[in-house]
């Protein structure tokens, strides 16, 4: 399922297509997010994207799919190519955040020709190392705290079952760096209940999807397949956006590949106390980088 907001065609500047977080929660993060890219539909197209089996492309007939890499590449090379026939584009900018920054990452890697650049959003690197990351800081932040480090002990970073996730999720904000912490700089509420683009049975389906196709799909070496070590040079413009405070998507390794990729021009900006919920919590903030980001490469 694709939205496209923004301006009439003739006076289309830019075009972003954001992939935005992979299982059913999508359709939670989609109203939530429509509030964030409007702040950018009055000078760029803005594609948001529901990408297969999530969200409003959600459907049970597509449960008996098996989910390889080479699947999601197809997708987003199909998406790509309706795009910029679609619209009369030469080129589109992809924009991601947490797993979309992974995925996109690996498609202008593996299709530059359809990019003018990248802007990756709370960068995801390597899932492996992440979760192996935020555990070792975590026994640090548990330090002196018995049921803190219990929980800890419970993470499985080689493994991203549900169980983890969850306990991740409930560390992370039990120690003051919960992706949701600073909450947002709209009302989330008001946005979910009276967004124009979902419906009563929208909802309803949500609450009847099915999760299993992407958990095991997290556990399979063809989810990490789309690692980033060890690719570093990019033919189009590579620019991150992180959190100082993001551990979901580890900043630090995320500074770390920055400072090895080879780009025609890179730039990496930290938001300062800021964790994973950037795009929330500081709306505004962002889009005043985003729009940086994109006039400062246009000159």
């Amino acid at each position: 399922m694709l939205l496209i907001i923004g301006a009439s065609n003739k006076d289309w500047r830019k075009l972003l297509c954001l992939t935005i977080p992979r299982s059913r929660h999508t359709i939670l993060i989609r109203p939530i997010r429509t509030t964030a890219t409007r702040k950018w539909a009055d000078v760029y197209t803005v594609v948001t994207w529901d990408q297969r089996n999530c969200g409003k492309s959600y459907s049970k007939d597509q449960n008996d799919i098996v989910l390889s890499r080479s699947l999601f590449m197809e997708d987003g090379k199909e998406l790509t190519e309706f795009l910029l026939n679609y619209l009369s584009k030469d080129k589109l900018t992809i924009l991601g955040h947490s797993w979309g920054s992974l995925y996109g990452a690996n498609l202008v890697l593996e299709y530059p020709e359809y990019y003018d650049r990248f802007i990756g959003v709370g960068q995801v690197i390597d899932m492996d190392m992440n979760e192996a990351a935020l555990k070792e800081a975590a026994t640090e932040w548990a330090n002196g705290d018995a049921e803190g480090m219990q929980m800890v002990e419970r993470l499985t970073p080689e493994a991203m079952t549900l169980e983890h996730a969850l306990l991740r999720n409930k560390i992370l904000e039990r120690y003051g760096y919960g992706m949701m912490r600073d909450g947002a700089d709209y009302n989330l509420i008001t946005t979910i209940m009276f967004n124009p683009y979902y419906s009563l049975s929208d909802w309803i389906g949500f609450l009847q999807s099915d999760m299993s196709v992407y958990l095991d799909y997290f556990l399979s070496d063809e989810f990490k397949s789309f690692s980033l070590l060890g690719r570093y040079d990019y033919q189009i413009p590579f620019y991150n956006v992180n959190g100082d405070e993001d551990y979901q998507a580890n900043s630090i390794l995320a500074r770390d590949y920055f400072d090895k990729v080879n780009a025609p021009s890179k730039e990496l900006i930290i938001m300062e106390h800021t964790t994973h919920g950037l795009l929330e919590s500081k709306s505004e903030n962002f889009s005043e980088i985003l729009h940086y980001l994109v006039e400062n490469d246009s000159n």
